[in-house]
C-alpha cells in the first residue's frame, strides 16, 4: 500500500488505521503503484481556529475523497487535532470505498476503558461517556456502552484498593511445545526445559527479596498471579515446591485472590490440581482456545477437546472456588459456525470466568513469521462472533469486567473478560487499568510502581530469557530494586 502524508500529520498512526481496512498491507516509499495497488492520500493544513484535512482513497479507477475538520481547544495540542481531522477524513474515505466501518473507530490503543475512566471522572454520566467516545473516535454504539459499561465496572473493584495494596506475579515462562500463533517468551526445546530446577531456585531467591522489599516499604499483598508460559508444565514435585516456597514469602491465606495460570489441558493432572489447593490458590484457568479438534491441529495445540473436558472435569473436582477458560476468536480456519459452537459448550460448563480473545497476528510467531493466511477472509463475520460471544454470555448471566486490545489484533476487535458477578479476577483489573503496584518475579517479569491513581508509574525489567536471568547476581539485582522503589515511594516509605 502506498500512503502519502502532507502537513503536520502522525504517519506511523495513519498506518495502523490503512491496516484496519488492508490488513495485509505492507508500507514503502520505493513501492511500484499498481492496479491494485491502494493508494491514501492525506493532506491536513490549519488556520487559526481549525484544522482542515482532505483523504483520497485511490486503487484503479475508482477515488473517494472526504473531508474534515476539528477545531482547536485549549486542552488539546493543536498537533493532536490536526491528527485527529486527519485521521477521521481517512477513515471515512476507507469506510466508504471498502464498505466496512472497523465498530472501534479510529481508537487503536490496547486500553479502550481508559478513555472512557477519563470521561467517568470527569463526571460524565454514562450517556455523556458514550455520547463523547462515539463523536470523539467513530465508535459504533454498542463499543463505546461496553467501554464505559467495563469502566464503571472495574472502578467499583480498584476502589477497594489503596496505593498500599500491592500485587506479586510469578514467571513461569516455559511450555511442553509453542503454539503456532504464539509469541510469548516461553521455552519448549529440551535443553531449554532443563534449565527450570535452576530457575526455580533463582527465582525463590528473587520472591524472598521481592518479600522483604514490600514489608520494607510496609504494604499490603491482595493479589498473587502464577503466570506464564505455561505454568503447569512444571512438575508435581517441582509445583509442590515453588508453592510452598511462596507460602514462605507470602500470606498466601489473607489472600484476596490466588490464581493458578494452568492453561495446557495436556499438562494438567490431578496432584497439581491438588497442590494448588493446599497451598490456598482461589483461581486457575484451563484453557481450550478452540473445541474444534481441526483448528486445535492445525495450530499446533498439543491436546485434543477430550483432554480439554477431562482437565476441566478434574478442575470441577478439585475444589479450586474458580474456574476461567480462554478462547481464541478467529484463529486460521475458524467461522461463525465453528466458533458460535465452541462458545456455547463453553457456556453450558458455566465456568465462573470466560475471557475471548480476538487473534492477533504476532511478528514472531509460527504463523507470522512462515507467511500463513492468517486473518479471516471477512472482518464482519469476526465481529458477528465477538457480537455472539457478548450475547450468549449476557444471556448466561455473565457481565463482560474487563477489556484490552492487543497490537495487530484481527479487525482492531477486543479482548473481553466476563464472569458471573463476585467472581472476576481481581488482579486483571488493577493490572490492565495501571493503577496497582506490581511486584514481578522470573525472565521476562515486569515489576511496577504506581502512584496518584496511576498518574505516575516507572517500571523494572527482568530479562526477557531464562539464560539471561541466571546469568544475574540476584543480590545485585534487589539492592537496584530496593533503591529504585524507595525513591519512588520516598514521600509515603519511613526511611
Amino acid at each position: 500500500m502506498k500512503l502519502i502524508t502532507e502537513g503536520d500529520i502522525n504517519s506511523y498512526y495513519l498506518q495502523t488505521l490503512c491496516m484496519l481496512f488492508f490488513p495485509r498491507a505492507k508500507f514503502s516509499n520505493t513501492e511500484t503503484i499498481g492496479p491494485d495497488t491502494p493508494v491514501a492520500i492525506v493532506k491536513v493544513s490549519s488556520d487559526e481556529k481549525t484544522a482542515y484535512a482532505e483523504a483520497s482513497l485511490t486503487m484503479g479507477a475508482r477515488t473517494v475523497i472526504k473531508y474534515h475538520s476539528e477545531d482547536f481547544s485549549d486542552n488539546e495540542p493543536k498537533k493532536n487535532v490536526k491528527s485527529i481531522a486527519a485521521s477521521k477524513a481517512f477513515f471515512e474515505a476507507a469506510t466508504e470505498f471498502c464498505k466496512y466501518n472497523p465498530p472501534w473507530g479510529i481508537l487503536t490503543g490496547v486500553r479502550p476503558t481508559k478513555l472512557a475512566f477519563d470521561r467517568i471522572n470527569a463526571g460524565m454520566t454514562k450517556d455523556q461517556a458514550v455520547k463523547s467516545l462515539r463523536s470523539d473516535y467513530l465508535l459504533y454504539p454498542k463499543k463505546a456502552i461496553l467501554a464505559v459499561d467495563i469502566a464503571r465496572y472495574e472502578s467499583r473493584i480498584i476502589k477497594n484498593y489503596t496505593e498500599k495494596d500491592c500485587s506479586v506475579y510469578i514467571s513461569i515462562p516455559f511450555c511442553p511445545s509453542r503454539c503456532a500463533y504464539c509469541s510469548f517468551v516461553s521455552y519448549t526445546t529440551k535443553k531449554l526445559l532443563s534449565l527450570i530446577p535452576e530457575y526455580l531456585q533463582a527465582m525463590k531467591t528473587e520472591l524472598m527479596h521481592l518479600s522483604k522489599l514490600i514489608k520494607e516499604l510496609g504494604m499490603n499483598i491482595v493479589t498473587i498471579y502464577i503466570g506464564g508460559g505455561t505454568p503447569s508444565t512444571l512438575t508435581e514435585q517441582q509445583l509442590e515446591d515453588l508453592l510452598s516456597y511462596i507460602d514462605l514469602c507470602f500470606d498466601t491465606a489473607s489472600l484476596h485472590e490466588y490464581t493458578f495460570e494452568a492453561g495446557r489441558a495436556d499438562t494438567i493432572t490431578e496432584q497439581k490440581l491438588k497442590s494448588c489447593k493446599v497451598h490456598n490458590v482461589t483461581r486457575i484457568s484451563v484453557n481450550p482456545q478452540t473445541l474444534c479438534e481441526d483448528i486445535l491441529v492445525s495450530v499446533g495445540r498439543k491436546h485434543t477437546v477430550e483432554q480439554f473436558y477431562n482437565a476441566y472435569d478434574t478442575a470441577v473436582k478439585s475444589g479450586i472456588p474458580h474456574i476461567n477458560t480462554d478462547l481464541i476468536i478467529g484463529l486460521p480456519g475458524d467461522n461463525f459456525n465453528i466458533y458460535s459452537s465452541t462458545i456455547e459448550k463453553i457456556v453450558e460448563m458455566a465456568p465462573d470466568n470466560i475471557t475471548a480473545h480476538t487473534f492477533a497476528a504476532k511478528k514472531s510467531s509460527e504463523l507470522t513469521v512462515s507467511g500463513s493466511e492468517v486473518f479471516m477472509d471477512d472482518y464482519r463475520d469476526l465481529a458477528k462472533c465477538v457480537d455472539y460471544t457478548q450475547i450468549i454470555t449476557k444471556s448466561a448471566g455473565y457481565v463482560p469486567y474487563y477489556m484490552y486490545r492487543q497490537k495487530n489484533s484481527a479487525g482492531n476487535l477486543e479482548n473481553v473478560g466476563f464472569c458471573k458477578k463476585g467472581t472476576e479476577c481481581i488482579y486483571n483489573v488493577l493490572m490492565m487499568e495501571e493503577v496497582h503496584t506490581i511486584f514481578a518475579a522470573g525472565a521476562g517479569a515486569v515489576t511496577k510502581f504506581t502512584k496518584d491513581s496511576g498518574e505516575m508509574i516507572e517500571r523494572s525489567f527482568n530479562p526477557k530469557y531464562p539464560y539471561e536471568y541466571l546469568e544475574q547476581n540476584r543480590e545485585e539485582e534487589y539492592k537496584k530494586l530496593q533503591k529504585k522503589a524507595f525513591d519512588f515511594f520516598a514521600d509515603t516509605v519511613k526511611q
